[in-house]
């Protein structure tokens, strides 16, 4: 299997980051690869926020928990807390993914989401693709949020990725091959 394969293969969503942060080096390597990634008419609509301030992702952490203890579902509050009660799982540094909200944005912000993890895990850093970032960038200091991360004009969050150094292992989710019809 040639490396590209194998860190496809090997990759999984870490729930369990060391704190120690990826370095200036790995993080360039990531954002080089993610500006890279293709678009529809290669309109690139989307914009990176690399948040590697720990206090911000521990401040974005603890906003999100508190608006999802707050909320009348209290599902994804309790999974959760039964995983340690961070959101964020302790993770170093985020790249916040922002879209424009143009016709193919979502679909491009996807593409360039896995791009990031792939870049991340070939260079041996763990990563989780994270919807639940934007409990905190939509709640209440959605504005605070969106100024102190210098969100571009017109910019919405799309989806984060947490990166850094695994504290555990995990296995890859098992391969479904039901989920494919060849004609």
């Amino acid at each position: 299997m040639n490396k590209t394969l194998r860190n496809i293969a090997e990759r999984y969503s870490c729930r369990d980051f060391t704190g120690e942060p990826p370095t200036d080096g790995e993080i360039e390597a990531i954002v080089s690869a993610a500006l890279a990634a293709p678009s529809a008419i290669n309109l690139q609509p989307w914009h990176i926020v690399v948040v590697r301030d720990k206090a911000i992702v521990d401040e974005l952490d603890s906003e999100g928990l508190s608006i999802l203890a707050a909320a009348e579902d209290k599902s994804s509050y309790e999974r959760i807390s039964s995983r340690g009660r961070k959101m964020l799982y302790n993770a170093p540094c985020i790249m916040i993914i922002l879209s424009d909200g143009s016709k193919w944005a979502t679909l491009d912000s996807g593409i360039l989401c896995q791009t990031i993890v792939l870049a991340a895990q070939s260079l041996g850093l763990a990563t989780c693709i994270v919807g639940m970032a934007g409990v905190p960038l939509y709640g209440p200091k959605r504005a605070q949020f969106a100024k102190r991360l210098r969100f571009p004009e017109g910019y919405e969050f799309s989806i984060g990725v947490l990166i850094g150094t695994a504290n555990s292992g995990k296995q890859p989710h098992e391969l479904d091959a039901g989920k494919v019809t060849y004609v």
